[in-house]
């Protein structure tokens, strides 16, 4: 998701080949080992297989939205807090989504998730968005991740007083360009065409 809209935002077309997990084309594991997604296979052949590098990636070739900011001020500070939400946050979304899968209960992971939502809300009291009132590269690499918790329980989420934040993340969910890359593709097949996607 966040991997596509910074691809989208920076205006560079690439091939998109939409692969089921639970079926990946031999083409997926060639190229990357984690044979996760995203996968962005370059020209050159270098494989760049981690969301935000590819975000990265995407806004280093063109920004015109500013999201790394002027002079790339804004890349450091979003790098800590993506740091926060793809280590700490991501474990604790994955224990409230998976309790079943993991130690402790949905309401122990959901709890230790609070402190990183804490801190967003404090943020977004202070400012539009994250960092700024501008959006950044750090609100794009985490508002997915707050949508996944949020939609795990809906309405604890929105009873739980997170006003700020649930302002943000409503201010995502209906924008163009979010539902532009929520389309759903076929799955790409071997030998098939893909998708021009920017």
């Amino acid at each position: 998701m966040r991997a596509r809209l910074a691809i989208q935002a920076a205006g560079v077309q690439v091939e998109l080949r939409e692969v089921v997990l639970k079926n990946k084309p031999a083409e997926l594991l060639q190229v990357s080992a984690k044979a996760t997604v995203p996968v962005l296979v370059l020209p050159d052949g270098r494989v760049i297989d981690e969301s935000r590098d590819i975000m990265l990636w995407a806004l280093q070739q063109n920004d015109p939205q500013g999201w790394l900011g002027e002079s790339l001020e804004l890349l450091e500070p979003s790098t800590v807090l993506i740091d926060r939400n793809d280590r700490e946050f991501k474990a604790n979304l994955d224990g409230y989504k998976y309790a079943d899968r993991h130690p402790e209960s949905a309401e122990f992971y959901r709890q230790q998730g609070e402190v990183f939502l804490q801190q967003l809300e404090k943020r977004l009291q202070q400012h539009d968005y994250l960092l700024s009132d501008q959006i950044s590269l750090a609100d794009i690499a985490i508002f997915p991740f707050i949508r996944q918790f949020a939609h795990v329980d809906k309405h604890w989420f929105e009873q739980a007083g997170y006003n700020k934040l649930l302002q943000w993340l409503a201010g995502f969910l209906e924008a163009e360009c979010f539902k532009k890359i929520m389309v759903k593709y076929p799955p790409w097949q071997t030998g098939g065409e893909g998708i021009n996607f920017s």
